[in-house]
C-alpha cells in the first residue's frame, strides 16, 4: 500500500506543477482558458484520492499526526512530492516484508 500511495503522491504532486506552471500561464498569459478546467479537476481529484489514500497509510503505518500533516503539507507545495518520495522510498526499504513499520 506504500508503494502505491508513493506512486499517487508524484502524480498528485506532478499535476500541481502542471496546473500551476503550464496551465495557469496558459490561461493568463496567453488567453488558453480551456486547460485550466482540464487540469484544475484532475488535480483535484488526485488530492481527494491523496487524502483519503494518506489517511489510510497512516494508519496503516502508525505515523505521528504531525507526519501526517506534514504529508498533507506536500500537497500543496510544489516540487515537494519528490523529498516525500525519497522518505517514503526510504521506509518502505527499511521495513522487512510483511512487517508494518512506525515512521518516527
Amino acid at each position: 500500500m506504500l508503494r502505491t500511495f508513493r506512486y499517487l503522491s508524484v502524480i498528485e504532486g506532478l499535476s500541481l506543477i502542471v496546473l500551476l506552471f503550464i496551465a495557469m500561464p496558459a490561461r493568463y498569459q496567453f488567453g488558453i482558458s480551456g486547460v485550466v478546467p482540464v487540469v484544475g479537476w484532475t488535480h483535484g481529484i488526485l488530492f481527494l484520492l491523496y487524502f483519503a489514500m494518506s489517511l489510510i497509510v497512516s494508519h496503516q503505518r502508525e505515523w505521528s499526526v504531525p507526519f501526517w500533516l506534514l504529508v498533507l503539507l506536500v500537497a500543496v507545495v510544489p516540487f515537494a512530492c519528490f523529498f516525500l518520495d525519497r522518505k517514503l522510498r526510504a521506509m518502505e526499504e527499511s521495513a522487512p516484508a510483511g512487517v508494518v513499520a512506525s515512521s518516527e
